[in-house]
């Protein structure tokens, strides 16, 4: 429903009165949100604005306990982590506070000094292993809202570059024995965290540290790595639901930890995002932030996902949270079937740096290339309160301006695009930014018939991560024997896979490795012949 009082033809309104009839505003979140340069008629306005009432009713019904994530028979549970007394069942209720003030109770802990080292030393580092939402997150928060000085050194194991894992381990080097070491894996069977920790694990235990003694897991209860680190004796194990996906785990102990170890408030942090949460209950479209934001994403791509999504945030701080919402969009709405088993192709590709720096790079292509995608500015309007200006020209206006030129820009070669402006980056503000765009994507998915809460694609990928895994193996161990085989007595001898599988294989594992001898003609793999020398 739209109330009467903000009914307009949209079709025959000027640009002032659009603007002024879609800007959503709330002054406790002080955040506002603009969809006027997104290009819709009066008719597909209203046709949207009656889907919204099944829109509502199914986020009522995944927020009431339904097991919304249909293809996996579970419930989706993240809105309850801001705020648990919504949750279905008082169990969960309890669990959930009970995590908060466990994770509270523990930063404030290391923090203080009151949980050191074996050596009675204050913690100094943290050395954070995750792949996907179980980094991003965390990154995302520390990238935002670590103040200088506060709290303890964050490192991000987020892949398994053998490269990465080498540098990072230099780089803390020197304070291995005053960090705590955090694994994050919801199933505990993840290979990337699980190869990762392995290696870190032996390497720092080679230098005489205790790896039990400083380090965390965050994980479902029972998992392999929940067993592990309880019969090892680690410092601590948090929890992550069942009910929870890695995406949406950023209002859950993945995101509160980063947040207690550097000093920032999660209470303000969950708070902002139960508001937002609360704000986008509003029955009516218009007054809906998130409900307003699905239409326009709707608009943008026909409901196909026709347009990509090129988010420009005009803040440093903020440069992670295209990446954070590359995996929040993408692998909750890039679906193959809908929930009727259609096959539709959907998603919304999603890339983005930060402005102003954008100005001198992509945005040339935006305004004057293909038109296949739509803009989302953040804006924000806080400036620091130590930096003199003096009677120089202030950045602050520069950005500003680079903001509001690149829109109008864009606009006037009918680019389409969305701004959100915040008044000032927070703890409480990002809380409510990151929920916008969770609600957002409920809601669009919602629209579009599509389950946001699955991830087929990413199965089907570690599935046949798993059989290259397995045929490395049979490799290696087949050239273990240490005679001559030409490349195709060893396709041939193992009987799986395909030639160009076995191609990649032995390219990694015996090119220019001294451990191989290699005859033939790289570009030729039929000539090749590989025997293993010691």
């Amino acid at each position: 429903m739209i109330r009467s009082d903000r009914v307009i033809n949209y079709d025959n309104s000027t640009e002032w009165d659009k603007f002024s009839n879609l800007l959503w505003f709330n002054n406790e979140l002080k955040i506002w949100l603009d969809i006027s340069k997104v290009i819709f008629s009066n008719e597909q306005f209203n046709e949207i604005n009656g889907k919204f009432e099944n829109v509502f009713k199914a986020i009522d019904e995944l927020e009431n306990g339904a097991e919304a994530n249909i293809d996996e028979n579970r419930k989706v549970g993240h809105y309850w982590l801001r705020n648990p007394k919504i949750a279905p069942d008082n169990d969960i209720s309890k669990n959930i506070e009970k995590e908060i003030a466990s994770i509270k109770e523990f930063g404030t802990s290391i923090n203080k000094g009151i949980l050191n080292n074996k050596s009675g030393e204050k913690f100094t580092d943290v050395l954070w292993i995750g792949i996907g939402g179980s980094s991003l997150g965390p990154s995302l928060l520390i990238e935002s809202l670590q103040k200088k000085g506060s709290g303890l050194n964050f490192t991000f194991i987020d892949n398994i570059d053998p490269f990465l894992i080498n540098e990072k381990l230099e780089e803390i080097d020197k304070n291995l024995s005053t960090t705590l070491f955090v694994v994050v894996s919801k199933s505990g069977g993840t290979p990337e965290p699980k190869v990762a920790m392995d290696i870190i694990r032996k390497n720092i235990e080679l230098k005489g540290i205790n790896w039990c003694s400083q380090s965390i897991a965050i994980t479902m209860p029972n998992s392999h790595l929940y067993k592990k680190a309880l019969s090892e004796k680690w410092m601590k194990i948090f929890s992550l639901q069942d009910w929870v996906g890695g995406r949406t785990s950023i209002t859950g102990s993945v995101g509160l930890l980063p947040l207690a170890l550097i000093n920032e408030s999660i209470d303000d942090f969950l708070r902002g995002a139960s508001l937002m949460d609360q704000l986008t209950r509003d029955r009516s479209m218009i007054d809906n932030p998130a409900a307003l934001m699905a239409s326009a994403w709707f608009f943008c791509g026909e409901g196909l996902g026709k347009r990509d999504m090129v988010v420009l945030p005009y803040r440093d701080r903020l440069q992670v949270f295209s990446k954070y919402l590359q995996q929040l969009v993408m692998e909750s709405l890039g679906k193959k079937n809908n929930r009727s088993g259609e096959e539709v192709n959907q998603g919304i590709s999603v890339f983005g740096n930060k402005g102003s720096t954008d100005q001198h790079a992509y945005v040339q292509q935006l305004r004057d290339g293909l038109d296949n995608f739509f803009c989302v500015f953040i804006e924000l309007l806080d400036t620091p309160k130590n930096l003199k200006i003096f009677d120089a020209d202030n950045p602050k206006d520069y950005l500003s301006g680079f903001l509001q030129g690149t829109r109008s820009a864009l606009s006037k070669e009918d680019r389409q695009s969305i701004t959100i402006t915040i008044n000032k980056l927070n703890s409480f503000s990002l809380g409510s930014l990151i929920a916008l765009f969770e609600r957002t994507v409920s809601f669009y998915a919602e629209l579009i018939n599509i389950n946001a809460y699955d991830q087929p694609g990413v199965e089907a990928g570690k599935k046949a991560a798993s059989k290259v895994i397995l045929l490395q193996k049979k490799v290696k161990s087949l050239l273990q024997s240490r005679r001559r085989y030409s490349f195709n007595e060893i396709n041939e001898s193992i009987k799986e896979g395909d030639k160009e599988t076995f191609f990649f294989i032995l390219r990694q594992l015996c090119f220019d490795n001294c451990d191989y001898i290699v005859t033939g003609t790289w570009s030729k793999p039929d000539t090749l012949i590989f025997q293993k020398l010691i």
